[in-house]
């Protein structure tokens, strides 16, 4: 029996992040086995709000052979270590959702559920933010990799990036095209469709230039020229629960008092949205994510350009989207990665990571020549599944708000949210249990730190911890703390470890 053909020609349509990740991971997956092509035009704008990253970027860097300390000095990049939350709970108070654990181990019950009995039993005051190693570092403006001896406090936290978006995508597309990728220049004007199975044959480019391929992939943005325009794949509006469909985005001077450069971003809720403060080494990026019900774009711009660290670089610019995803993500033979596929909003940095497991759950179910629909049916419901369960772990910040001082706020409150997240919630609420899928991008850590930095305490702490004769808590914690001082006093400012290992040149004017 004959054994279909390996494909011949990939066909990206958009460049950006979304296109330039995409074929950059192909290419080093497929080698020159595959005729690669990316179309993208010079005309079309991309939209550049996916500068901070969580810790799995690093294994799409990694799975790539890009060296980390290269790749933040060509991106201008800098270090994070989680996200502080600023009037989210309520005004004037904050906490932090770290990249790492809480405490160090020392039972066989979690850190996590000794600490949450001590402080129900008011046998410990702060939050649990104090046994962070991340906010220990954060704070203090620290930052060094972790150990990789799992007995040290120094091994209990995880990091990621912030970096310059486009820089990112052009520096994708030199190890890309390095690799026999193609990119051809053009606005795609029209799509064709095959008669007898409606999969796309080819696109036109405004130049009158066809290009045929056997797959399509579409990187074409909030548009979904292919996926949306031409197979009509469908898309799921969620903004009844995230209800912010604009944002007013612009870059600011670093430096000066309040320029400090933090090894973390900064999420500030405001009346009508919030606000993000992404640290880069030549500037700082910020937006106001905000509902258009309930501010209009020049007040938002107006909030924005009143709140930034230092002087506006440029006018605020407008975007506009709409929270949610597509039905089908994978249609006959395209595959929809980046924004074409839905728009989860910035608030947990997840942007850049959909894209990239996107493609790499394409990498894993990449078809041959005979195009099964299994791979389709199989990739669309894992998507599928992800797309929701980073839904509800945004919908969790904002029905948590005790805020009530606006029309945004006061909405959500009010508002119903899925049967899966209050499940969550309410088992949490009833007795400190955590519960989640095994394969859920945001783990215990992310749930707890939202939980009780906007006020869902648990009625009691999980049953095991009473259980537990004879452990000394009270000491564990201070050996933990004392720890942690410890090692974030030896170590080096983030400003002084970027300057030693990847500081940028300055950009041309």
């Amino acid at each position: 029996m004959s054994q279909p053909a390996p494909l011949k020609s990939i066909v990206i349509v958009g460049g950006g992040s979304a296109g330039w990740m995409t074929a950059a991971a192909l290419s080093h997956a497929v080698g020159r086995s595959c005729a690669i092509t990316l179309i993208e035009s010079e005309a079309i704008g991309t939209v550049g709000v996916g500068e901070a990253t969580i810790p799995p970027i690093r294994n799409f860097n990694q799975r790539l052979g890009i060296d980390e300390a290269t790749f933040v000095r060509e991106t201008q990049g800098s270090y994070k270590l989680g996200i502080e939350f600023v009037d989210w709970g309520r005004k004037g108070h904050s906490y932090f959702h770290p990249f790492g654990q809480y405490g160090a181990e020392f039972d066989n019950v979690p850190f996590y559920h000794h600490w949450m009995r001590e402080s129900l039993e008011g046998r410990i005051d702060g939050p649990i933010d104090d046994f962070s190693m991340c906010w220990a570092m954060a704070k203090a403006g620290k930052f060094t990799h972790p150990s990789p001896d799992r007995r040290m406090i120094q091994s209990t936290f995880d990091y990621a990036y912030h970096f310059d978006a486009g820089l990112y995508a052009a520096y994708l597309r030199r190890f890309a095209e390095s690799r026999g990728v193609v990119r051809k220049e053009g606005k795609v004007v029209d799509v064709s469709l095959r008669s007898h199975d409606g999969f796309v044959d080819s696109v036109l480019l405004d130049d009158g230039t066809r290009i045929a391929g056997e797959f399509f992939i579409d990187c074409s943005g909030f548009r979904g020229l292919l996926i949306e325009e031409a197979l009509e794949a469908g898309y799921d509006n969620w903004q009844h629960w995230l209800p912010c469909d604009r944002a007013v985005a612009v870059p600011s001077e670093r430096g000066g008092e309040k320029g400090e450069f933090t090894p973390y971003t900064r999420s500030t809720a405001r009346e009508a949205g919030w606000q993000w403060r992404i640290p880069l080494q030549h500037r700082t990026g910020n937006g106001y994510v905000h509902c258009s019900e309930f501010i209009s774009e020049d007040e938002a711009s107006a909030t924005l350009l009143a709140n930034l660290d230092g002087k506006a670089l440029a006018d605020p610019r407008p975007l506009r989207f709409v929270t949610g995803k597509r039905r089908e993500f994978w249609k006959r033979n395209c595959v929809a990665i980046g924004l074409s596929a839905g728009f989860m909003e910035p608030l947990e940095s997840t942007s850049l990571h959909l894209i990239q497991y996107g493609i790499l759950r394409l990498i894993a179910l990449l078809p041959d020549s005979a195009m099964s629909p299994l791979l389709a049916h199989e990739y669309n419901a894992q998507t599928a599944r992800e797309y929701e369960l980073i839904r509800d772990f945004l919908i969790l910040h904002y029905k948590a708000s005790e805020r009530q001082d606006s029309e945004l706020w006061r909405y959500c409150a009010a508002m119903p949210i899925p049967d899966s997240l209050q499940y969550k919630i309410d088992h949490f609420r009833a007795h400190g249990m955590l519960v989640a899928e095994s394969h859920e991008l945001f783990a215990n850590p992310s749930w707890i730190a939202v939980y009780l930095g906007q006020g869902i305490v648990p009625n009691r702490a999980p049953a095991l911890a009473a259980m537990r004769e004879g452990v000394p808590v009270a000491e564990r914690l201070a050996q933990i703390r004392a720890a942690m001082s410890e090692a974030v006093a030896a170590m080096p400012s983030h400003s002084e470890f970027v300057a030693r290992h990847c500081a940028a040149a300055p950009l041309a004017a």
